[in-house]
Protein backbone atom coordinates (compact mmCIF):
# COMPACT_ATOMS: atom_id res chain seq x y z
CA UNK A 1 0.00 0.00 0.00
CA UNK A 2 1.16 3.38 -0.87
CA UNK A 3 1.91 6.02 1.56
CA UNK A 4 -0.67 8.16 1.12
CA UNK A 5 -3.01 5.71 1.39
CA UNK A 6 -1.52 4.38 5.01
CA UNK A 7 -1.69 8.49 5.79
CA UNK A 8 -5.51 7.72 4.76
CA UNK A 9 -6.17 4.80 6.91
CA UNK A 10 -4.69 6.14 9.84
CA UNK A 11 -6.80 9.70 9.68
CA UNK A 12 -9.63 7.25 9.23
CA UNK A 13 -8.92 4.94 12.65
CA UNK A 14 -7.98 8.60 14.65
CA UNK A 15 -11.71 9.86 13.10
CA UNK A 16 -13.17 6.39 14.47
CA UNK A 17 -11.18 6.47 17.59
CA UNK A 18 -12.95 10.04 18.85
CA UNK A 19 -16.01 9.23 17.89
CA UNK A 20 -15.64 6.13 20.00
CA UNK A 21 -15.00 8.08 22.58
CA UNK A 22 -17.80 10.21 22.55
CA UNK A 23 -19.98 10.30 25.70
CA UNK A 24 -22.56 7.42 25.74
CA UNK A 25 -25.31 9.07 27.81
CA UNK A 26 -27.65 12.02 28.24
CA UNK A 27 -29.76 13.17 30.73
CA UNK A 28 -33.74 13.55 30.31
CA UNK A 29 -34.02 15.71 33.45
CA UNK A 30 -31.46 17.28 35.79
CA UNK A 31 -32.12 17.24 39.05
CA UNK A 32 -29.52 17.93 41.98
CA UNK A 33 -28.98 15.08 44.66
CA UNK A 34 -32.02 13.16 42.79
CA UNK A 35 -31.75 9.16 42.39
CA UNK A 36 -30.45 7.86 38.93
CA UNK A 37 -32.85 5.33 36.80
CA UNK A 38 -30.48 4.30 34.04
CA UNK A 39 -32.37 3.29 30.48
CA UNK A 40 -31.08 1.06 28.31
CA UNK A 41 -33.05 0.51 24.84
CA UNK A 42 -33.20 -3.61 23.79
CA UNK A 43 -34.79 -3.06 20.36
CA UNK A 44 -34.29 -6.04 17.83
CA UNK A 45 -33.14 -9.40 18.09
CA UNK A 46 -30.66 -10.88 20.40
CA UNK A 47 -27.22 -10.17 19.02
CA UNK A 48 -23.48 -10.47 20.97
CA UNK A 49 -23.13 -6.17 20.39
CA UNK A 50 -26.96 -6.15 22.48
CA UNK A 51 -25.15 -8.30 25.10
CA UNK A 52 -21.98 -6.08 25.79
CA UNK A 53 -24.24 -3.21 25.54
CA UNK A 54 -26.38 -4.39 28.30
CA UNK A 55 -23.12 -5.69 30.40
CA UNK A 56 -21.42 -1.97 30.09
CA UNK A 57 -24.97 -0.35 30.91
CA UNK A 58 -24.72 -2.43 34.04
CA UNK A 59 -21.44 -1.67 34.83
CA UNK A 60 -21.94 1.75 34.55
CA UNK A 61 -25.24 1.65 36.93
CA UNK A 62 -22.99 0.05 39.71
CA UNK A 63 -20.03 2.59 39.28
CA UNK A 64 -22.72 5.83 39.30
CA UNK A 65 -24.95 4.03 42.29
CA UNK A 66 -27.80 4.22 40.18
CA UNK A 67 -31.09 3.48 41.67
CA UNK A 68 -32.62 1.26 39.22
CA UNK A 69 -31.64 0.50 35.60
CA UNK A 70 -34.96 0.07 33.04
CA UNK A 71 -34.72 -2.43 30.30
CA UNK A 72 -36.68 -0.38 27.39
CA UNK A 73 -37.06 -4.07 25.40
CA UNK A 74 -38.44 -4.82 21.90
CA UNK A 75 -37.02 -8.35 20.55
CA UNK A 76 -38.64 -11.08 18.83
CA UNK A 77 -36.40 -13.57 20.67
CA UNK A 78 -32.76 -15.01 19.36
CA UNK A 79 -30.27 -17.33 20.46
CA UNK A 80 -30.94 -19.50 23.66
CA UNK A 81 -27.16 -19.55 24.56
CA UNK A 82 -27.15 -15.56 24.17
CA UNK A 83 -30.13 -15.41 26.38
CA UNK A 84 -28.80 -17.19 29.41
CA UNK A 85 -26.05 -14.94 29.32
CA UNK A 86 -27.86 -11.70 29.54
CA UNK A 87 -30.25 -13.72 32.10
CA UNK A 88 -27.13 -14.82 34.16
CA UNK A 89 -25.77 -10.67 34.43
CA UNK A 90 -29.06 -9.43 35.58
CA UNK A 91 -29.90 -11.50 37.85
CA UNK A 92 -25.86 -10.83 39.58
CA UNK A 93 -26.65 -7.15 39.02
CA UNK A 94 -26.49 -5.12 42.09
CA UNK A 95 -28.74 -2.58 41.19
CA UNK A 96 -32.58 -3.37 40.76
CA UNK A 97 -33.11 -4.18 36.87
CA UNK A 98 -36.57 -3.41 35.43
CA UNK A 99 -37.64 -4.66 32.01
CA UNK A 100 -40.25 -2.25 30.87
CA UNK A 101 -41.86 -4.05 27.54
CA UNK A 102 -42.39 -0.94 25.46
CA UNK A 103 -43.62 1.46 23.56
CA UNK A 104 -46.94 0.12 22.38
CA UNK A 105 -46.63 -2.36 19.82
CA UNK A 106 -43.64 -3.99 21.17
CA UNK A 107 -43.17 -7.40 22.04
CA UNK A 108 -40.99 -9.61 24.34
CA UNK A 109 -41.22 -12.77 22.30
CA UNK A 110 -39.37 -15.96 22.75
CA UNK A 111 -36.36 -15.55 24.45
CA UNK A 112 -37.20 -11.72 25.31
CA UNK A 113 -40.26 -13.46 27.73
CA UNK A 114 -37.66 -15.32 30.13
CA UNK A 115 -35.52 -12.15 30.14
CA UNK A 116 -38.49 -10.01 31.09
CA UNK A 117 -39.08 -12.30 33.77
CA UNK A 118 -35.54 -12.21 35.21
CA UNK A 119 -35.78 -8.65 36.08
CA UNK A 120 -36.02 -7.66 39.49
CA UNK A 121 -39.06 -6.00 38.17
CA UNK A 122 -41.53 -6.25 35.08
CA UNK A 123 -43.73 -3.99 33.20
CA UNK A 124 -45.73 -3.60 29.98
CA UNK A 125 -47.00 -0.91 27.94
CA UNK A 126 -50.45 -0.83 26.71
CA UNK A 127 -50.92 -2.92 23.32
CA UNK A 128 -47.87 -5.33 23.82
CA UNK A 129 -47.60 -8.59 23.93
CA UNK A 130 -45.25 -11.56 25.84
CA UNK A 131 -44.40 -15.03 24.97
CA UNK A 132 -44.62 -17.74 22.30
CA UNK A 133 -40.78 -18.91 23.44
CA UNK A 134 -41.10 -22.48 22.51
CA UNK A 135 -37.30 -23.24 21.32
CA UNK A 136 -35.96 -23.85 17.86
CA UNK A 137 -32.64 -24.29 16.13
CA UNK A 138 -29.57 -22.51 15.62
CA UNK A 139 -31.38 -22.00 11.49
CA UNK A 140 -34.87 -21.79 12.81
CA UNK A 141 -35.77 -25.53 12.10
CA UNK A 142 -37.95 -27.34 14.41
CA UNK A 143 -35.84 -29.46 17.26
CA UNK A 144 -35.72 -33.11 16.82
CA UNK A 145 -38.01 -34.64 19.71
CA UNK A 146 -35.62 -35.45 22.28
CA UNK A 147 -33.45 -32.09 21.91
CA UNK A 148 -36.83 -30.46 22.53
CA UNK A 149 -37.78 -31.97 24.98
CA UNK A 150 -35.04 -31.49 27.12
CA UNK A 151 -34.72 -27.93 25.46
CA UNK A 152 -37.90 -27.39 26.63
CA UNK A 153 -37.82 -28.54 30.17
CA UNK A 154 -34.58 -26.59 30.65
CA UNK A 155 -36.51 -23.81 29.91
CA UNK A 156 -39.58 -24.09 32.08
CA UNK A 157 -37.32 -25.21 34.85
CA UNK A 158 -35.51 -21.53 34.18
CA UNK A 159 -39.00 -19.48 33.96
CA UNK A 160 -40.34 -21.24 37.07
CA UNK A 161 -37.41 -20.47 39.49
CA UNK A 162 -37.74 -16.68 37.65
CA UNK A 163 -41.54 -16.51 38.43
CA UNK A 164 -41.62 -18.77 41.36
CA UNK A 165 -42.57 -15.65 43.49
CA UNK A 166 -45.28 -14.41 40.99
CA UNK A 167 -47.80 -16.96 41.80
CA UNK A 168 -48.86 -20.51 40.20
CA UNK A 169 -50.98 -18.98 37.87
CA UNK A 170 -47.82 -16.98 36.44
CA UNK A 171 -45.77 -19.96 36.54
CA UNK A 172 -48.54 -22.03 34.26
CA UNK A 173 -48.68 -18.94 31.88
CA UNK A 174 -45.03 -18.96 31.99
CA UNK A 175 -44.77 -22.83 30.89
CA UNK A 176 -46.82 -22.90 28.58
CA UNK A 177 -45.38 -19.98 26.47
CA UNK A 178 -42.53 -22.25 26.17
CA UNK A 179 -44.81 -25.55 25.84
CA UNK A 180 -47.30 -24.41 22.90
CA UNK A 181 -45.60 -21.01 22.54
CA UNK A 182 -48.85 -19.15 23.91
CA UNK A 183 -48.73 -15.60 23.85
CA UNK A 184 -50.37 -13.01 26.35
CA UNK A 185 -51.55 -9.30 26.09
CA UNK A 186 -49.85 -6.98 28.44
CA UNK A 187 -53.31 -6.91 30.78
CA UNK A 188 -53.19 -10.58 30.29
CA UNK A 189 -49.94 -10.75 31.85
CA UNK A 190 -50.64 -8.39 34.45
CA UNK A 191 -54.07 -10.14 35.56
CA UNK A 192 -52.16 -13.89 36.31
CA UNK A 193 -49.15 -11.66 37.90
CA UNK A 194 -46.81 -12.50 35.17
CA UNK A 195 -45.34 -8.52 34.65
CA UNK A 196 -45.89 -5.98 37.98
CA UNK A 197 -47.45 -3.04 35.78
CA UNK A 198 -48.88 -1.66 32.81
CA UNK A 199 -47.18 2.14 32.77
CA UNK A 200 -48.26 4.25 29.65
CA UNK A 201 -44.62 5.79 29.80
CA UNK A 202 -41.43 5.87 31.91
CA UNK A 203 -42.61 9.06 34.11
CA UNK A 204 -45.90 6.61 35.07
CA UNK A 205 -43.45 3.21 35.44
CA UNK A 206 -41.00 5.29 37.55
CA UNK A 207 -44.33 6.13 39.72
CA UNK A 208 -45.25 3.00 39.84
CA UNK A 209 -42.00 1.74 40.91
CA UNK A 210 -41.19 3.88 43.91
CA UNK A 211 -41.10 1.82 46.74
CA UNK A 212 -41.11 -1.22 45.77
CA UNK A 213 -39.12 -4.20 47.32
CA UNK A 214 -36.95 -6.06 45.33
CA UNK A 215 -34.20 -8.75 45.94
CA UNK A 216 -30.99 -8.03 44.13
CA UNK A 217 -27.57 -10.20 44.22
CA UNK A 218 -26.60 -7.94 47.11
CA UNK A 219 -30.21 -8.17 49.89
CA UNK A 220 -33.28 -6.25 49.50
CA UNK A 221 -33.57 -2.65 48.02
CA UNK A 222 -36.26 -0.60 48.27
CA UNK A 223 -37.18 1.88 45.25
CA UNK A 224 -37.06 5.46 45.07
CA UNK A 225 -37.80 6.60 41.88
CA UNK A 226 -40.71 9.22 42.10
CA UNK A 227 -38.33 11.68 41.33
CA UNK A 228 -35.52 10.06 39.70
CA UNK A 229 -33.50 11.78 37.03
CA UNK A 230 -34.11 9.20 33.80
CA UNK A 231 -30.87 9.04 32.14
CA UNK A 232 -30.21 7.47 28.58
CA UNK A 233 -27.26 4.50 27.94
CA UNK A 234 -26.44 5.25 24.54
CA UNK A 235 -24.84 2.32 22.79
CA UNK A 236 -20.71 3.51 21.06
CA UNK A 237 -20.72 3.43 17.97
CA UNK A 238 -18.69 0.13 17.21
CA UNK A 239 -21.99 -1.33 18.88
CA UNK A 240 -23.82 0.21 16.22
CA UNK A 241 -21.83 -1.28 13.69
CA UNK A 242 -21.99 -4.57 15.01
CA UNK A 243 -25.65 -4.43 15.42
CA UNK A 244 -25.82 -3.30 11.77
CA UNK A 245 -23.68 -5.89 10.80
CA UNK A 246 -26.13 -8.50 12.19
CA UNK A 247 -28.68 -7.68 9.53
CA UNK A 248 -29.60 -9.90 7.26
CA UNK A 249 -30.02 -7.58 4.31
CA UNK A 250 -26.82 -5.31 4.98
CA UNK A 251 -24.59 -8.97 5.41
CA UNK A 252 -26.01 -9.70 1.92
CA UNK A 253 -24.74 -6.39 0.63
CA UNK A 254 -21.68 -6.73 1.88
CA UNK A 255 -20.99 -10.08 0.20
CA UNK A 256 -22.20 -8.74 -3.31
CA UNK A 257 -19.51 -5.68 -2.84
CA UNK A 258 -16.75 -7.87 -1.27
CA UNK A 259 -16.93 -10.43 -4.01
CA UNK A 260 -17.46 -8.08 -7.23
CA UNK A 261 -14.22 -5.82 -5.51
CA UNK A 262 -12.27 -8.79 -5.29
CA UNK A 263 -13.10 -9.42 -8.59
CA UNK A 264 -12.10 -6.20 -9.87
CA UNK A 265 -8.75 -6.20 -8.18
CA UNK A 266 -8.09 -9.59 -9.38
CA UNK A 267 -8.57 -8.57 -13.07
CA UNK A 268 -7.24 -5.29 -12.65
CA UNK A 269 -3.89 -5.99 -10.42
CA UNK A 270 -1.67 -3.19 -9.39
CA UNK A 271 -4.31 -0.94 -7.60
CA UNK A 272 -5.73 -1.23 -3.98
CA UNK A 273 -8.95 0.32 -3.55
CA UNK A 274 -10.64 -2.70 -5.08
CA UNK A 275 -8.84 -5.04 -2.97
CA UNK A 276 -8.95 -3.07 0.60
CA UNK A 277 -12.94 -2.28 0.03
CA UNK A 278 -13.54 -6.27 -1.00
CA UNK A 279 -10.90 -7.77 1.97
CA UNK A 280 -13.20 -5.26 4.36
CA UNK A 281 -16.72 -6.37 2.89
CA UNK A 282 -16.28 -9.31 3.35
CA UNK A 283 -14.51 -9.33 6.92
CA UNK A 284 -17.72 -7.74 8.37
CA UNK A 285 -20.09 -10.26 6.01
CA UNK A 286 -18.48 -13.24 7.96
CA UNK A 287 -18.98 -11.50 11.26
CA UNK A 288 -22.72 -11.32 10.38
CA UNK A 289 -22.97 -15.02 9.18
CA UNK A 290 -21.02 -15.75 12.24
CA UNK A 291 -24.33 -14.29 14.40
CA UNK A 292 -26.87 -14.87 11.92
CA UNK A 293 -28.90 -18.60 11.84
CA UNK A 294 -27.85 -19.37 7.92
CA UNK A 295 -27.99 -22.25 5.80
CA UNK A 296 -23.95 -22.72 4.53
CA UNK A 297 -25.67 -24.04 1.76
CA UNK A 298 -26.67 -20.81 0.15
CA UNK A 299 -22.54 -19.82 -0.05
CA UNK A 300 -21.92 -22.40 -2.75
CA UNK A 301 -24.59 -21.12 -4.72
CA UNK A 302 -23.31 -18.13 -4.37
CA UNK A 303 -19.97 -18.93 -4.87
CA UNK A 304 -20.94 -20.63 -7.85
CA UNK A 305 -22.95 -17.20 -9.68
CA UNK A 306 -19.77 -15.24 -9.00
CA UNK A 307 -17.55 -18.01 -11.14
CA UNK A 308 -20.20 -17.71 -13.68
CA UNK A 309 -19.79 -14.17 -13.97
CA UNK A 310 -16.32 -14.74 -14.58
CA UNK A 311 -16.03 -17.29 -17.00
CA UNK A 312 -18.72 -15.07 -18.92
CA UNK A 313 -15.93 -12.29 -18.78
CA UNK A 314 -13.22 -14.21 -19.81
CA UNK A 315 -14.97 -16.61 -22.48
CA UNK A 316 -17.94 -14.72 -23.43
CA UNK A 317 -21.19 -16.77 -23.95
CA UNK A 318 -23.20 -14.06 -24.96
CA UNK A 319 -24.65 -13.86 -22.11
CA UNK A 320 -25.54 -17.33 -21.03
CA UNK A 321 -23.54 -17.39 -17.74
CA UNK A 322 -24.19 -14.61 -16.36
CA UNK A 323 -27.87 -15.61 -16.73
CA UNK A 324 -27.30 -18.27 -14.95
CA UNK A 325 -25.16 -16.68 -12.50
CA UNK A 326 -28.25 -14.52 -11.89
CA UNK A 327 -30.03 -17.35 -11.04
CA UNK A 328 -27.81 -18.89 -9.00
CA UNK A 329 -27.10 -15.44 -7.31
CA UNK A 330 -31.25 -15.22 -6.19
CA UNK A 331 -31.64 -19.05 -5.15
CA UNK A 332 -28.43 -18.79 -3.12
CA UNK A 333 -29.39 -15.54 -1.24
CA UNK A 334 -32.92 -16.99 -0.11
CA UNK A 335 -31.41 -20.37 0.68
CA UNK A 336 -28.48 -18.97 2.90
CA UNK A 337 -31.08 -16.69 4.78
CA UNK A 338 -34.78 -17.90 3.92
CA UNK A 339 -34.56 -21.26 4.48
CA UNK A 340 -38.09 -22.63 5.67
CA UNK A 341 -38.11 -21.92 9.84
CA UNK A 342 -35.69 -19.32 9.51
CA UNK A 343 -37.87 -16.72 12.28
CA UNK A 344 -38.91 -13.84 9.60
CA UNK A 345 -36.59 -11.32 11.36
CA UNK A 346 -33.58 -12.70 10.08
CA UNK A 347 -34.80 -12.95 6.71
CA UNK A 348 -33.14 -11.20 3.88
CA UNK A 349 -36.02 -9.02 1.76
CA UNK A 350 -36.68 -10.37 -1.20
CA UNK A 351 -37.02 -8.03 -3.33
CA UNK A 352 -33.23 -6.52 -2.56
CA UNK A 353 -32.38 -10.13 -3.62
CA UNK A 354 -33.93 -9.72 -7.16
CA UNK A 355 -32.66 -5.92 -7.67
CA UNK A 356 -29.31 -6.93 -6.15
CA UNK A 357 -28.78 -9.54 -8.66
CA UNK A 358 -30.24 -7.55 -11.35
CA UNK A 359 -28.26 -5.18 -10.76
CA UNK A 360 -24.71 -7.67 -10.26
CA UNK A 361 -26.07 -8.91 -13.83
CA UNK A 362 -26.18 -5.45 -15.76
CA UNK A 363 -22.94 -4.76 -14.03
CA UNK A 364 -21.27 -7.91 -15.65
CA UNK A 365 -23.42 -7.73 -18.80
CA UNK A 366 -21.49 -4.50 -19.15
CA UNK A 367 -17.94 -5.73 -18.61
CA UNK A 368 -18.35 -8.48 -21.00
CA UNK A 369 -19.72 -5.89 -23.37
CA UNK A 370 -16.45 -3.77 -23.02
CA UNK A 371 -14.70 -7.40 -23.56
CA UNK A 372 -16.36 -8.28 -26.02
CA UNK A 373 -16.12 -4.61 -27.96
CA UNK A 374 -12.06 -4.99 -27.07
CA UNK A 375 -11.72 -8.13 -28.77
CA UNK A 376 -13.65 -7.13 -32.02
CA UNK A 377 -11.92 -4.00 -32.67
CA UNK A 378 -9.22 -3.39 -35.03
CA UNK A 379 -5.45 -3.43 -33.28
CA UNK A 380 -4.07 0.06 -32.88
CA UNK A 381 -0.32 -0.72 -31.87
CA UNK A 382 2.20 -2.39 -32.99
CA UNK A 383 3.32 -3.46 -36.69
CA UNK A 384 0.06 -4.94 -36.80
CA UNK A 385 -1.68 -1.56 -36.80
CA UNK A 386 0.37 -0.18 -39.85
CA UNK A 387 -0.97 -2.24 -42.35
CA UNK A 388 -4.00 -1.00 -44.41
CA UNK A 389 -2.07 2.70 -43.54
CA UNK A 390 -1.56 5.63 -46.18
CA UNK A 391 2.25 7.91 -46.84
CA UNK A 392 3.45 10.18 -49.40
CA UNK A 393 6.72 8.12 -50.83
CA UNK A 394 9.61 10.49 -50.42
CA UNK A 395 12.30 8.90 -53.02
CA UNK A 396 11.41 6.30 -55.75
CA UNK A 397 10.80 2.99 -54.77
CA UNK A 398 11.87 0.44 -57.45
CA UNK A 399 11.90 -3.33 -57.79
CA UNK A 400 15.50 -4.04 -56.67
CA UNK A 401 15.50 -0.49 -55.01
CA UNK A 402 14.00 0.66 -51.50
CA UNK A 403 12.80 4.00 -51.25
CA UNK A 404 11.90 5.94 -48.18
CA UNK A 405 7.84 6.47 -47.00
CA UNK A 406 6.36 9.39 -44.87
CA UNK A 407 3.72 7.46 -42.43
CA UNK A 408 2.23 10.17 -40.53
CA UNK A 409 5.50 11.79 -38.89
CA UNK A 410 7.41 9.34 -39.62
CA UNK A 411 10.02 8.41 -42.17
CA UNK A 412 10.61 4.85 -43.20
CA UNK A 413 12.45 2.62 -45.57
CA UNK A 414 10.04 1.13 -47.69
CA UNK A 415 9.84 -1.76 -50.82
CA UNK A 416 6.92 -2.78 -53.18
CA UNK A 417 5.07 -5.30 -51.94
CA UNK A 418 3.68 -6.31 -55.62
CA UNK A 419 4.45 -5.34 -59.22
CA UNK A 420 7.49 -4.22 -61.11
CA UNK A 421 6.22 -0.46 -61.77
CA UNK A 422 8.35 1.72 -59.76
CA UNK A 423 6.52 3.97 -57.35
CA UNK A 424 7.62 7.27 -58.31
CA UNK A 425 8.53 10.52 -55.60
CA UNK A 426 5.18 11.74 -54.74
CA UNK A 427 2.84 9.28 -55.07
CA UNK A 428 0.91 8.13 -52.42
CA UNK A 429 1.47 4.73 -51.46
CA UNK A 430 -0.95 2.28 -48.76
CA UNK A 431 1.07 -0.33 -46.04
CA UNK A 432 0.39 -3.75 -47.30
CA UNK A 433 2.36 -5.16 -44.08
CA UNK A 434 5.57 -4.35 -41.69
CA UNK A 435 8.09 -6.37 -41.17
CA UNK A 436 11.16 -5.20 -38.55
CA UNK A 437 11.89 -1.81 -39.31
CA UNK A 438 10.86 -1.69 -43.15
CA UNK A 439 7.13 -1.43 -44.94
CA UNK A 440 5.92 -3.03 -47.91
CA UNK A 441 3.65 -0.85 -49.66
CA UNK A 442 2.00 -0.54 -52.64
CA UNK A 443 0.94 2.61 -55.38
CA UNK A 444 -2.59 4.09 -54.46
CA UNK A 445 -4.29 5.05 -57.84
Amino acid sequence: MHTRAWFIVLILLGVLAAMFALPVTRSARAQDDAPVALVLTLDGPLTPSMFEYMKRGLRSAERSQAEVVIFRLNTPGGSIDLMNSMVQEMRASEVPVVVYVAPRGAIAGSAGTVITLAGHAAAMAPETAIGAASPVGGEGQDLGETIEAKQKNILKATVRSLAENRGPEAIRLAEETIESAEAASAREAQDVGLVDFIANDLDQLLDQLDGLTVETATGEATLNTRNATVTDFNPTLIEEILDTLTNPNIVFLLLTIGVQAILIEISNPGGWVAGFIGVVSLVLATYGLGVLPVNWVGLIFLAVAFILFVLDVNAPTHGALTAAGVGSLIIGALVLFNSPGTPQFFRVSVPLVIGTSLGTAVIFFTILTFALRAQRAPVRTGQEALAGKTGVARSEIKPDHPGSVQLGGELWTAEMADGDEPIPQGARVEVVRAQGIRLYVRKLS
